[in-house]
């Protein structure tokens, strides 16, 4: 086993959609595990059709989600091929996770209880929108509902606009990615005891997990946080400024980084300023200090207070657009990018490497049902 694929040898079974469970299927896929995806025969997972843009007949958004993955067609509501999955499960599977509408996988005989009855061995990973239990359990949810309903909405964007969805889909990253670490977690234990689990998270606990310091500043003082665009609430100046050509973000996060910004800046001076002595002096005079700041930044390029900056140790970086981001040479010596055996494809890889080798792209996304004869026929892994 190369040291890039430490999950291989395990069988996964994803009866997911969307983002969440396919989000986790493909960092498990990545690490070397062989990861079955069950999708309706007829039109397949809904991202197969979330574009343009299309690349190979799919989405991309599919494509970005499900390499090194196999498709099972597999008709849930047909009684025979449901028999067969959940057979291959009980003889095949380590590992099933879902994020199916709620009470369907019940139905279907396909929920943890009945599966790890005849196989204890199995972990079992639960996906859901709001939890496990509470008043909301029987809701479905999205990553822009969780965003609005969690609260990170109302601290995203600029006070005096109308709240803003954050770009990516974070909360459907992260629940999957708390599903993987819950997988890890209780393979670990499996090696131990040779029994399996149920494990359950959601787009609900998620978006709060992520939510902690401000829910914990909100705990002590009650005082509900607003939308501050790119800044902190805790420090300052720690933002976004307009130099005179284009946006760089200043990040003085302790004292000793904002004397040497003063220094930076031509502004000596500002540290005989009460106001500007310590970190909580400036987070409660942040207008009176981000002013001064952007005062100063607007007059010279950007690229010049970067190399000021970087020069006495000051944490900034350029505002840069994906295409900027993608011709940067650090992206490029990452080689985060990675291309198809066939080269019909060119996905972004795991932000992991293992003795100096990442993850490869060992398989393109699958189109659907290609896989299906490894359960509903003849077929081996």
């Amino acid at each position: 086993m190369h040291a890039s694929q430490p999950l291989a040898g395990l069988v996964v079974v994803e009866i997911g959609h969307s983002v969440a469970a396919p989000f986790a299927g493909y960092v498990l896929g990545d690490l070397g595990a062989a990861v079955l995806k069950v999708e309706n025969p007829v039109g397949g997972d809904d991202t197969r059709a979330w574009g343009p843009p299309f690349s190979n007949g799919m989405a991309t958004s599919f494509q970005a989600l499900n390499r090194n993955k196999y498709s099972l067609g597999i008709d849930l509501k047909d009684a025979g091929q449901c028999a067969a999955l959940r057979q291959y499960i009980v003889d095949k599977a380590d590992i099933v996770f879902q994020n199916m509408r709620p009470g369907l996988i019940g139905k279907l005989g396909l929920d943890a209880p009945s599966l790890r009855k005849d196989n204890p061995r199995l972990i079992y990973c639960n996906l859901h929108a709001f939890g496990a239990r509470g008043p909301l359990v029987d809701r479905p949810g999205y990553d822009p509902l969780m965003q609005a309903f969690g609260g990170i909405m109302s601290v995203t964007g600029e006070a005096d606009r109308p709240p803003v969805r954050v770009g990516p889909s974070l909360v459907d990253v992260g629940t999957g990615m708390w599903a993987v670490i819950g997988i890890l977690s209780a393979l670990r234990r499996r090696s131990e005891t040779g029994e399996g689990c149920e494990i359950d998270t959601s787009l609900f606990e998620t978006t709060l997990s992520w939510m902690h310091s401000l829910i914990a500043a909100y705990v002590v003082t009650g005082n509900v946080p607003g939308r501050r665009g790119t800044e902190s609430p805790s420090m300052t100046p720690y933002k976004v400024f307009k130099a005179a050509d284009d946006y760089v973000i200043i990040a003085a996060g302790n004292d000793n980084l904002f004397r040497r910004l003063a220094g930076a800046l031509g502004h000596a001076e500002w540290l005989d300023d009460p106001r500007f002595a310590t970190n909580p002096e400036r987070v409660r005079n942040r207008e009176i200090v981000n002013a001064a700041v952007e005062a100063v930044v607007g007059t010279r390029p950007r690229s010049e207070w970067i190399s000021r900056l970087e020069a006495v140790g000051v944490p900034c970086a350029a505002l840069q657009t994906l295409d900027q981001v993608m011709d940067h040479p650090q992206t490029k010596a990452l080689e985060m990018l990675q291309h198809a055996p066939d080269g019909s494809v060119s996905l972004m890889g795991l932000p992991l490497s293992f003795d100096g080798t990442r993850p490869p792209l060992r398989k393109k996304p699958p189109t659907l049902g290609e896989d299906t004869h490894l359960v509903l026929g003849e077929g081996k892994l």
